[in-house]
């Protein structure tokens, strides 16, 4: 059986991605990286029901780095876009280049995305995003749209399955303002 490597933004992302994977033959590895997660409470809850599903899910897990002040750093230059715009693509361009440097260091062929899973998110762009960090680094890229075929619904119904913390903001400080502002 192959080995992917699954990019996982958060663990309710996870639950449908990692059963598509599987049902098409992978062994999934789950890789959460999200330095972008704010505040650090959030991210240790996030980071938790992700260790929480890999438990539930005999699926190897492992936890990136916590480097939001880098992140943060990077990101200081995009603080006046608005969300869902040129900002967020650049954050997926950080989590997708450190997932693949990661698919690098473990000699794995292969990685994908969480990302996809999204209503809110572009799947094309996201697998944009994958290809170009997998050629940086010598891996491949497998394109996903985890949300075709109800797939978000679905996590959502595997998330209250696995009693899985699901936020309710996509992680970062904006989208946590905007998240305030529209309730």
């Amino acid at each position: 059986m192959p080995k992917i490597l699954l990019y996982v933004c958060c663990a309710p992302d996870a639950t449908q991605s990692a059963e598509v994977l599987r049902a098409e033959g992978y062994e999934v590895i789950s890789f959460f990286y999200n330095p972008n997660v704010h505040p650090a409470g959030e991210y240790k809850k996030r980071s938790e029901a992700m260790l929480k599903l890999g438990k539930e899910m005999c699926m190897e897990t492992i936890l990136g780095e916590y480097d939001f002040k880098n992140w943060f750093a990077s990101m200081k230059p995009r603080a006046k876009d608005i969300e869902g715009g040129e900002a967020c693509f650049e954050c997926f361009r950080i989590r997708l280049d450190r997932a693949a440097a990661e698919t690098k260091k473990l000699n794995l062929p292969l990685f994908t995305s969480t990302l996809t899973i999204s209503p809110h998110k572009d799947a094309e762009k996201i697998n944009a995003i994958g290809a170009a960090a997998a050629l940086k680094y010598g891996v491949n890229y497998l394109a996903s749209n985890f949300k075709k075929k109800d797939g978000f619904k679905k996590s959502v119904e595997l998330s209250k399955k696995y009693d899985l913390y699901r936020q309710n903001y996509c992680g970062c400080s904006w989208s946590l303002i905007e998240r305030r502002k529209n309730p």
